[in-house]
């Protein structure tokens, strides 16, 4: 399964959500859903989401709402789903940023083949939320350079990572006091290399408490949710 661009659907129907859900699995990709733009807006901070199909008609906050949102964050691509009545909604839909439509009812295959464009006009992988790797982050006296790849202790001593723990480190960082599961630290470590069971979060977490920790069986910074990931406990500051 290594190699999937992830695709985030967002529709409040769930007759709708599920079906398309499964149909676009099928079709090589990894699919995360949401049933409002609260959830999808939750699912576009914890992954790293490649396009988003996200309907314009949902209660609560619609998809131009979140589309525009999307739009003023990420350079991620966005689909709208839209019925045949919302001219006017597609037209600004468009000029608010989003990469294309479709209009109800429609064929799977149809929005597969559309994700396959935009995908292809974007380079084919996600785009950065921001610019983190810009960007220096201190927490319990330490710095991590996101710029130069460099992990700084409180005496100025650089402390080598390897790229799997500069990455982790700097996921977990950008998500301080987060939940975040291995599923997502894959997702957000490696993008569209990760691979499902991986074990790896589990060994560079390890090795990274080596190196960041005091104690790193009572670890201060990393801590373990049981059954539901890791969390970074430690304030962190934009210096």
């Amino acid at each position: 399964m290594s190699g999937q661009p992830h695709i985030l659907i967002v529709e409040d129907e769930r007759s709708i959500r599920e079906p398309l859900a499964a149909f676009i699995g099928r079709s090589g990709f990894r699919v995360s859903e949401a049933a409002n733009a609260e959830a999808a807006r939750q699912k576009l901070a914890g992954y790293a989401i490649d396009c988003v199909v996200c309907d314009i008609m949902m209660p609560g906050e619609d998809g131009l709402s979140l589309t525009r949102h999307i739009r003023e964050h990420t350079e991620i691509p966005v689909i709208l789903l839209t019925a045949k009545a919302e001219e006017t909604d597609r037209i600004v839909g468009l000029e608010i940023g989003a990469d294309d439509y479709v209009v109800k009812p429609f064929s799977p295959r149809e929005l597969v083949a559309r994700i396959k464009v935009v995908l292809r006009r974007a380079g084919g992988g996600s785009r950065p939320q921001r610019a983190p790797d810009q960007q220096v982050y201190a927490f319990g006296g330490w710095l991590l350079k996101a710029g130069e790849q460099a992990l700084v202790d409180s005496d100025g001593v650089n402390v080598a990572l390897s790229t799997g723990e500069f990455r982790l480190l700097l996921a977990l960082v950008t998500h301080p006091r987060q939940v975040l599961s291995r599923d997502q630290l894959l997702d957000l470590t490696q993008g569209r290399e990760a691979a499902p069971f991986d074990r790896a979060i589990d060994n560079q977490v390890s090795r990274l408490r080596r190196k960041i920790e005091s104690d790193p069986k009572e670890p201060e910074f990393i801590k373990t949710v049981w059954g539901g990931g890791y969390t970074f406990a430690a304030e962190v500051t934009l210096p």
